[in-house]
């Protein structure tokens, strides 16, 4: 065969693979991006009120009929996920009441509010000159910030609708969500049957407007250099006091992202979806 023949045919072949590579690559990058943005089924929506807007991501149950009801899940996520991209949000807990098996055996409309970038769920001051993290709580009778105001006036709507059921209204939390849950259990104490809080804290006195027998499990890291296990404990325990049912669970060697093991609690769904309110 001519060396032209050869070179003709290699150069051919060449391009053959280099087209397969890119294409690889391509879908490669596709691949990643589709990962990195996934909303796990989860509809964008914008509540406005106010004259302010609130961005939340809200997730059906795969057979949804009006006429029916169904539990409300109300999720907060924690200062990391803030911002203004409606889908930051679901970077932790989304893919687990997303997954096809939970949907099935607890069908629920769940829901992800996202605070602004400068704005906080609970009102408290955040020193971070040492680690953990100095918190200094409020109490509930000073001005909530304007993403807890926000959530607050969705949360009596979505509650509202009928169908929604009325005794199964469930919040949650990590780290900054936390703070937020055990705020607007203080806020709302009518309206929650159960609550998570994960690696969080708040104000001690606030446990005292709870609604009695409120059902709540907590969840923390013994080596958490953000936000110190101690608060979780001090909630859990003036929770109990003032005539709830708190429950913690400590991590040993576990720093701040507790909400990897609390969400891979095998007990965790079935103990929040069967807590009821009283009738």
């Amino acid at each position: 065969m001519p060396n032209g023949m050869v070179e003709y045919l290699y150069l051919k072949q060449l391009s053959k693979i280099m087209k397969s590579v890119l294409l690889l690559a391509m879908l490669l990058c596709l691949c990643t991006s589709v990962h990195a943005g996934d909303s796990f089924g989860f509809e964008a929506k914008t509540y406005s009120h106010g004259g302010q807007s609130l961005n939340y991501r809200i997730l059906y149950p795969a057979d949804f009929e009006p006429q029916k009801t169904y539990p409300l899940v109300l999720f907060l996520h924690g200062a990391g996920e803030r911002g203004d991209d409606n889908l930051a949000q679901l970077t932790h807990g989304a893919e687990l009441f997303a997954r096809e098996d939970v949907r099935r055996e607890y069908p629920a409309i769940v829901v992800f509010p996202q605070a602004p970038e400068n704005d906080y769920w609970a009102n408290v001051d955040v020193l971070r000159e040492s680690q953990p993290y100095q918190l200094q709580f409020a109490d509930i009778s000073a001005q909530p910030t304007d993403a807890m105001q926000l959530v607050l006036a969705l949360t009596d709507v979505l509650s509202a609708e009928p169908f929604v059921d009325k005794q199964r209204v469930y919040v949650g939390g990590l780290s900054m969500g936390a703070m937020g849950t055990y705020e607007i259990l203080a806020r709302r104490p009518h309206l929650f049957a159960a609550a998570i809080a994960i690696c969080g804290g708040g104000n001690v006195n606030n446990a005292a407007h709870y609604q009695k027998e409120l059902h709540i499990w907590a969840f923390h890291g013994t080596e958490d250099k953000v936000v110190d296990a101690s608060l979780s404990e001090e909630m859990v325990a003036a929770i109990n006091q003032h005539g709830g049912n708190a429950r913690l669970t400590l991590y040993k060697d576990t720093n701040h992202n507790s909400w990897d093991k609390a969400f891979a609690e095998p007990a965790l769904l079935p103990w929040l979806f069967t807590q009821r309110l009283d009738e």
